[in-house]
Order: C-alpha cells, then sequence, then structure tokens
C-alpha cells in the first residue's frame, strides 16, 4: 500500500523559511511527476510546485523566486519555502503521478499546515 507522508510544516513568521518534506512509503512505478499543491481556507486547492523525474520545474507565480523544489533518487520531494508571506498559509499536499498502469494515476498525502503570521 502506497502512503505519502508529509512533515515539515509550522507556524513561522512572515519572511522566514520552512522547508517540507514529502517520502513515498511502498512502490510507485514510473513516477513522472512529483509535486506540491496547498489549499487555504475557502479557497480552492492549487498548484505550487513540480518536479518532473527529468528535472525539469514549474512554479505558481506567487511563488516563483522564493520557493524551490527538489527530489532526490529515493523518490523525496522537498518545498524549501523562503520569504513566507502571510498569504501563503494553507495546508500543503505532496502529489505524485505515474504513467505506468500498475500504479494509480496520482497520490496525495494527507496535507501538512503551514502558518505564516504577519
Amino acid at each position: 500500500q502506497v502512503h505519502l507522508v508529509e512533515s515539515g510544516g509550522g507556524l513561522v513568521q512572515a519572511g522566514g523559511s520552512l522547508r517540507l518534506s514529502c517520502a513515498v512509503s511502498g512502490t510507485i512505478f514510473s513516477i513522472n511527476t512529483m509535486g506540491w499543491y496547498r489549499q487555504a481556507p475557502g479557497k480552492q486547492r492549487e498548484l505550487v510546485a513540480t518536479i518532473t523525474s527529468g528535472g525539469n520545474t514549474n512554479y505558481a507565480d506567487s511563488v516563483k523566486g522564493r520557493f524551490t523544489i527538489s527530489g532526490d533518487n529515493a523518490k523525496n520531494t522537498y518545498l524549501q519555502m523562503n520569504s513566507l508571506k502571510p498569504e501563503d498559509t494553507a495546508v500543503y499536499y505532496c502529489n505524485v503521478q505515474s504513467s505506468s498502469s500498475r500504479s494509480r494515476p496520482t497520490y496525495w498525502g494527507q496535507g501538512t499546515q503551514v502558518t505564516v503570521s504577519s
């Protein structure tokens, strides 16, 4: 059974930094993209950043220059968040996408809360 386990959320003051981690337990075949999404209260879930198996990255305009996504060979993914703003407050979700018929197309973590105080 596959689980995505996020960690690293918390409370931080504006201008501070946090590093989120997502660890994959279980087997996911042919991962093509890993990413982070977030959902603030009363808002839809939105893309924050993604990284492909080839190392290509994509960021939401609102986080460009402040957040950095990375991954490692152990299929973990990280989100370094610098210069945090109160509007970054949300539950952050790890996402993994597979191109194999032996796995589900997409997996989600349970979410980790990030709160940025002004």
